[in-house]
């Protein structure tokens, strides 16, 4: 087949793929995609959408087992798993089919197959049709990443889980060992949990959340641990002896080597970038612990050759993938954006109770030379949170003494996850206290916490 030119190609359609493609064809460039499984990539299809819709499932589970409290009857509450999981694969393969509209909206060519770059300015694509070549002076690496497997602790799809496994899970485990306390491993920690699994978390460092605000973590283990979770801190599992229908995990805390039975373990240890295959090597490009290397504009020191999203590195969130696509399309464009600031972008982790955070930590910022000031408000305090039935959380602030610089904010608690991005607008526009203080929240909401606690950093506190 002759050669294709274009003028950007783009490697991968998840989040950080398929938002360079619109953009850039937005701004009048020629765009190809190349997509070896689905549109919407991992993200979409077996990552942040279809485990929203799982939680969403235990989050009404949950509700409808605490429907006294609320004044209503709930008989005979259950759960129908075989519908529960094919309601969160309904919904990510409606959202795959509206990237595929969207490819055709902004006329996006979309080839369907495994890619590499042979030479600078070309991707050759094995499709199910034959090879062929496209040309590009720019071309976008959004590869993403995969599950880290540790030796030993493989996913084999019967005792053992990957992410993939528990997403189309078969069964409802009843002794559930999940190994990993990030994002991935805490959310399927409280799904599976809420669904009635016997469910403990190992944590090799000294908390479980170890991104998150020492605080928040301490919080969110006291949720977890009254709601039947058993969880261990600065423990490893070193083996995993598997039999017919159990594994036996040998785990090591405090010097000592324990071993307990599971029928199911999820193994959530962290993830890898896509980066082999590509040949990468031979363009040189440089590659650390699985990660393409690149500056603060996502350009990798091979002219023309960008890396977006979780193969270039943390924060490993489908949000900054997105920003970096579009950064880097208007660059390829002959545009000046302004260069990702990681600090500046959310985290949330959407358990129950859900967490989320920006900037730095009141750890991270005393390490970083700041005198701070720290405001707390508990959700107990707040109004719109006891009416929901939701009065267990807390909103944290961490602020630069002598400046009022906003540092960070770290949260836990129903809808924190929506709520953290006041703070997100706050950073971007380099707010202060001052003008935080002076914003009027509206009442009742739960977004009222956000302002007690800026108020309680500076002495100002109304309802505690």
């Amino acid at each position: 087949m002759a050669e294709q030119a274009f003028d950007v190609v783009v490697i991968g359609a998840g989040p950080g793929g398929y938002v360079a493609a619109i953009r850039a064809a937005q701004l009048g460039r020629r765009v190809a995609i190349v997509e070896r499984e689905a549109l919407g990539g991992i993200c979409l299809n077996w990552g942040c959408i279809p485990t929203k819709a799982l939680l969403r499932s235990a989050e009404v589970l949950h509700l409808m087992h605490r429907a006294k409290e609320f004044g209503l009857r709930a008989e005979g509450v259950g759960y129908d798993l075989p519908a529960v999981v094919a309601r969160s694969r309904a919904v990510a393969r409606q959202l795959s089919g509206g990237i595929g509209h969207l490819m055709k909206k902004n006329k996006v060519t979309v080839v369907m197959g495994e890619a590499t770059i042979p030479a600078p300015g070309r991707v050759a694509v094995r499709t199910a049709a034959g090879p062929q070549t496209l040309a590009a002076p720019a071309i976008i690496l959004a590869t993403g990443a995969r599950a880290r497997e540790l030796p030993g602790l493989e996913a084999d799809g019967r005792l053992v889980w990957s992410y993939r496994h528990a997403l189309a899970a078969d069964r409802v485990p009843k002794d559930l060992l999940v190994i990993g306390s990030g994002a991935i491993g805490i959310e399927f920690a409280s799904f599976f949990n809420t669904l009635g699994a016997k469910t403990t978390v190992v944590e090799v460092m000294d908390r479980i959340l170890p991104v998150e605000d020492a605080e928040i973590s301490a919080f969110a283990k006291k949720q977890f641990v009254r709601q039947g979770m058993t969880i261990l801190e600065k423990a490893t599992v070193k083996k995993l002896d598997r039999g017919a229908s159990t594994v036996t995990a040998h785990v090591e805390k405090d010097g000592k080597v324990t071993t307990q039975a599971f029928d199911t373990v999820i193994s959530a240890v962290g993830i890898v970038g896509n980066v082999e295959n590509l040949g990468l090597e031979a363009l040189g490009v440089k590659v650390d612990r699985t990660h393409v290397v690149t500056d603060e504009y996502c350009r990798t020191g091979v002219p023309g050759l960008y890396a977006i999203g979780d193969v270039a590195g943390p924060p490993w969130l489908a949000h900054k993938a997105s920003h970096e696509g579009v950064m880097v399309a208007e660059l390829i464009a002959g545009q000046h954006p302004h260069p990702i600031r990681p600090n500046s972008i959310a985290g949330c982790t959407y358990c129950h109770p859900q967490v989320a955070s920006v900037g730095l930590t009141e750890e991270k910022a005393k390490a970083a030379g700041h005198e701070v000031r720290v405001g707390r408000f508990p959700f107990i305090g707040n109004g719109k949170a006891i009416a929901l039935g939701e009065s267990e959380g807390m909103i944290k602030t961490v602020f630069d003494a002598k400046t009022g610089e906003l540092l960070g904010a770290h949260m836990v608690g129903a809808e924190v996850t929506e709520l953290i991005q006041g703070y997100v607008i706050g950073r971007t526009l380099e707010t202060t206290e001052a003008e935080l203080i002076g914003t009027v929240f509206p009442h009742p909401t739960l977004s009222e916490m956000m302002h007690e606690s800026v108020l309680d950093a500076f002495g100002r506190a109304l309802h505690i």
